[in-house]
């Protein structure tokens, strides 16, 4: 999925710190997607202060919302574009030669490495209702520079959040680990991208590995999350808002009085910092320059998305000022 423009910043709007984990409840910003202000998105990665959760560098939620969605051949470099949809189909073409329908249940994994190009595209003619999270994966610098490559997986492991109160949750670990119970999906860093189910008037508990750092995100009603501490105030989350639990905690308890479901990422805290501007990620100013360059050239490197003609999303133009990393100030 395209981006608009290169400002990606978000207030933060509260924080509980302790001496060994720590929460942060970030707000999502609502943004256009692609420059077409009929659809908009909420982002929720990047923030301000926190560019990157383990390698996860970008999260959007489009939806929910009726819409026609067109979104024209664009390019990425140096990520994966991770796909979840909970409601309508999208078509998906790439330049490697993908041409698939994007489903409930399903995690649609595009790898861009050096470059590749792909389209999205509502299925039907008219407005149709749509909802799904869109998320990026930086890459490290042993895979970035490689060949592209789409995966589509319909059949995802799952595994049972035990109980405190209550019934017992589920999660599906969309990509890498969660608990023990791997994703098929192909990674290039310790990671987790998981959803987690929470049923009316439970809560459950999440298994996290304590040296990676995690988030919580909303899609479906509301949850509570303890602050950190034994003593801290809980922390109340909804769909506007993205909860940073940090490193150190070997799990996480999640109640919620009328059911929820809730989006699990984190990982390993990413090997370097990175460079992000329209839908690249670098690591130098002069690395996305290249990029840009070769995009508007209409260079092999990107590739022709299959089933399309000419059309194709403009790069927009560079900002006046040099494009540094983005640095974790939390």
């Amino acid at each position: 999925m395209t981006r608009l423009g290169s400002s990606d910043t978000v207030d933060v709007e509260t924080s509980v710190e302790c001496d060994g984990p720590r929460a942060l409840l970030l707000e999502a910003r609502e943004v256009p997607l692609g420059g077409v202000r009929a659809m908009s998105v909420h982002r929720s990665l990047p923030q301000r202060d926190l560019p990157l959760v383990g390698a996860w560098c970008f999260l959007d939620r489009f939806g929910p919302q009726e819409t026609r969605m067109r979104v024209e051949p664009h390019p990425h470099i140096g990520l994966q574009t991770v796909t979840w949809p909970y409601l309508g189909e999208v078509r998906h073409r790439d330049t490697v030669g993908s041409d698939v329908v994007v489903r409930r249940g399903a995690l649609n994994l595009m790898t861009s490495g050096a470059g590749i190009a792909h389209s999205e595209y509502s299925v039907g003619e008219e407005a149709t209702p749509l909802d799904a999270l869109q998320l990026w994966v930086a890459l490290p610098e042993s895979r970035r520079h490689g060949a592209p490559a789409f995966e589509q997986h319909a059949v995802l492991p799952s595994l049972v959040l035990d109980a405190t109160a209550g019934a017992p949750g589920e999660a599906t670990v969309v990509l890498g680990e969660l608990g023990g119970v791997t994703s098929p999906a192909t990674v290039y860093t310790p990671i987790v991208g998981a959803e987690l189910r929470i049923p009316p008037g439970s809560t459950v508990r999440v298994p996290l590995n304590p040296d990676w750092e995690h988030a919580l995100v909303a899609v479906h009603g509301e949850v509570i999350v303890p602050g950190g501490e034994a003593d801290a105030a809980p922390i109340g989350l909804d769909t506007a808002h993205l909860l940073y639990l940090g490193l150190h905690r070997t799990s996480v308890e999640v109640t919620s009085a009328s059911g929820a479901t809730v989006f699990l990422l984190g990982g390993e805290p990413f090997e370097d910092d990175i460079v992000m501007w329209w839908n690249f990620v670098g690591r130098s100013h002069e690395e996305i320059v290249e990029a840009r360059e070769a995009w508007e050239s209409d260079s092999p490197r990107f590739g022709h998305v299959v089933d399309h003609g000419d059309e194709r999303i403009p790069a927009p133009p560079l900002p006046a000022v040099r494009l540094t990393r983005r640095r974790r100030r939390v």
